[in-house]
């Protein structure tokens, strides 16, 4: 009996390719470099970036995408659910590291952490020379959270600890938690002297993160931004910073990636990283072991794992 086909059209982790080969028969080639035999032989795709409505449509019998990541805007799901396609994405297992990132940034953030390594690597710390005081402490902030999903809810948990007051904003209030609900991103900022965004690359959600937001925020606010860069109208942000209308930032995300704009890059109250909060070892890991999982569980039993809410196919 034949294998099911595969496509895996790109770079993807090599814990997916070699967990899909033991089972699958998998192609690795961009769409358009394949044959009309083979493009109908494919029953499932493997992903980790984008995959839009041309690719979809040129595998006529393709059932399944299996994206590499939580965020999956690089596939058209809602192209892909209009034929019955079923997209599924890898959310959950990276929750705790993503949240443990966001609180490093926000603590490097606040307390200068990687300017005074650099300071003490550069040879500077010597009898009667210490480094500066940090302007900022986390002690006594407003922490807004704009996105309470799982992720966020992960983050507000490992706030908790730190004493400091969590409230937050999404579409609609979550029943589920305690903390103050704002209806408007804006009420929230006002509210507020630190901002972390989690939120997905949505229509709703660009540029969301303006020059209003972060002024509202005030020259003692502290921003962070782990979820896309999309929501942040990157501009603004450099401004702010650099006018003193916001005192920090910490991102693991941009707008144009890995694009970084020297302005942004030149702020010293800036810490940057790149876009590595779920990169660790087990956590890339998880995500491509829920990867194959959702291709094997769909070919075996007809359902997915973790379907996006697009998908035509509920489990």
């Amino acid at each position: 009996m034949s294998r099911i086909a595969i496509l895996v059209p790109g770079k993807i982790h090599e814990r997916v390719l070699a967990r899909l080969k033991e089972t699958f028969d998998v192609i690795q080639a961009d769409v358009s470099t394949l044959d009309a035999e083979t493009a109908g032989r494919i029953r499932g795709v493997a992903v980790s970036g984008g995959f839009g409505a041309a690719a979809i449509d040129a595998l006529p019998n393709v059932e399944v995408i299996s994206s590499f990541g939580v965020g999956y805007d690089g596939v058209d799901a809602k192209h892909a659910a209009s034929t019955g396609i079923v997209v599924t994405n890898t959310p959950d297992v990276l929750n705790d590291e993503v949240a443990d990132t966001a609180i490093g940034l926000l603590l490097n953030a606040i307390r200068e952490l990687p300017r005074a390594e650099n300071w003490l690597r550069a040879g500077n710390w010597k009898p009667g020379q210490n480094y500066p005081l940090s302007r900022f402490s986390l002690k006594g902030r407003h922490v807004g959270i704009y996105g309470l999903g799982r992720i966020g809810q992960e983050i507000a948990l490992r706030l908790e600890p730190f004493k400091v007051k969590v409230s937050y904003h999404t579409r609609s209030r979550n029943a589920d938690v305690s903390y103050d609900y704002y209806p408007t991103l804006k009420d929230l900022a006002e509210a507020v002297d630190t901002l972390i965004a989690i939120v997905p690359k949505t229509p709703q959600t660009h540029k969301t993160i303006n020059a209003d937001i972060l002024a509202a925020l005030g020259p003692e606010g502290v921003f962070i931004n782990v979820g896309r860069g999309w929501s942040v109208d990157q501009d603004a942000l450099v401004a702010a910073l650099a006018s003193g209308v916001l005192g920090a930032a910490g991102l693991d995300v941009f707008y144009d990636e890995p694009n970084i704009p020297p302005a942004l890059l030149a702020l010293p109250n800036a810490v940057l990283l790149p876009h590595i909060a779920s990169g660790s070892v087990p956590t890339r890991n998880a995500m491509a072991d829920l990867v194959v999982d959702n291709l094997t569980e769909w070919f075996a039993k007809g359902r997915a794992l973790t379907p996006v809410p697009e998908t035509p196919v509920k489990t």
